[in-house]
């Protein structure tokens, strides 16, 4: 079954020249679902930190270089087009609005997905990376893996949260941190920070502390941070001495329970340890771009007298994208973000290196 006005070409942002920021507006084949899979004409699509990664080649856990022409994006939004052969069972349907994930494709057989942490899967494909990604108007999705979409969530609402959202979501959980309790968001203006405090404070009732630049202060508390740290106000040269007592003074001379580095660099992880108290949690998910450094504070005797636990979070499984969009169609979280047209891409991704993006841009991707 299909819907009757399917094109045979689309339009889609590519990496025209990977290793650098730039992409190209290009016009290409509507793919054809195989089996078990659906075909989705996306309408939206989030734009993350982690596509300025691929596009530029600076994330160097990934094993080859990204490849010219490569369809970016990871959170995509839009409605089902055609089934694909053996999706009659599916529960799905024509019409369905349904999301593409970072993690396009999980096995669901192997060890990790086992154990629910298909976001691990050995033999996942991985949305905008050697597999096309959401940064076009159709693309194909395994019909056991797409996410749906609440009634009464806007689709360019929902788009952030199919990566940002359940990240955090994701983040927050392996923090250990319980209602009452303070966690550190670094990097709580960007695009998963914002969105890691209003989960964090309103959908968890943790008391949040927000560090970023000045220029975020506005949207950090109003995403629910009790206290905002201007990181640019703090000597780097201290050793975080400052900004340790700092947030100490702020949680009963004590520390936080847990941190959560959203930003992706290695200066905020050197800067998040001390900042816990004793049993306190660091958790890592923003990628440094560059060659891999070691958390400059990391040292045995501080895990030893403090019991610190450091745990990193990938992205989460699909029951928690679920409950990540269940929170977002409450209206518990919400990305503060703008929308732009494809060819719009590249000054998007140069605004993200130069750190002036607040928050999010969701891609239109009607024309």
């Amino acid at each position: 079954m299909a819907a009757p006005d399917v094109p045979k070409k689309q339009k889609a942002a590519v990496y025209d020249q990977p290793g650098t920021v730039s992409t190209k507006v290009v016009e290409i084949d509507v793919p054809e679902p195989a089996a078990g899979e659906v075909l989705i004409n996306l309408t939206h699509s989030g734009v993350c930190h982690s596509d300025y990664g691929v596009m530029t080649n600076t994330w160097k856990m990934f094993p080859f270089p990204t490849q010219p022409g490569q369809v970016g994006g990871h959170e995509g939004v839009g409605k089902i087009a055609k089934l694909g052969p053996g999706c009659e069972s599916s529960g799905l349907k024509v019409g369905d609005r349904v999301g593409i994930k970072w993690i396009a494709s999980a096995c669901g057989h192997c060890q990790p997905c086992q154990a629910g942490a298909d976001g691990l899967c050995f033999n996942q494909k991985i949305s905008g990376y050697y597999y096309p990604g959401t940064f076009q108007q159709y693309a194909v999705g395994p019909a056991s893996y797409v996410t749906p979409i609440p009634d009464g969530l806007d689709s360019a609402a929902a788009a952030p949260m199919l990566c940002a959202g359940v990240t955090v979501y994701s983040a927050l959980n392996r923090s250990q941190a319980r209602p009452g309790q303070w966690v550190v968001i670094s990097g709580a203006g960007g695009g998963l920070g914002h969105i890691a405090v209003q989960l964090a404070s309103k959908g968890m009732g943790l008391r949040v502390i927000g560090i970023d630049h000045g220029s975020k202060e506005e949207l950090v508390k109003s995403s629910g941070a009790e206290h905002f740290v201007d990181i640019t106000k703090f000597p780097a040269d201290d050793n975080g001495t400052a900004l340790q007592k700092h947030v100490q003074s702020l949680t009963d001379g004590l520390g936080a329970h847990a941190a959560v580095v959203c930003t992706a660099a290695n200066a905020a992880y050197a800067q998040a340890l001390p900042l816990l108290r004793f049993n306190g949690t660091l958790v890592c998910v923003g990628i440094p771009e560059g060659d891999p450094k070691a958390i400059a504070t990391a040292f045995p005797s501080s895990f030893i007298s403090k019991h610190y636990t450091i745990t990193g979070s990938a992205v989460g499984n699909r029951t928690d994208a679920i409950k990540t969009l269940d929170f977002a169609a409450r209206g518990i979280i919400s990305a503060h973000f703008r929308t732009e047209k494809m060819d719009a891409l590249t000054g998007v991704f140069q605004e993200m290196a130069e750190g002036k993006l607040q928050g999010r841009v969701v891609l239109d991707l009607s024309g």
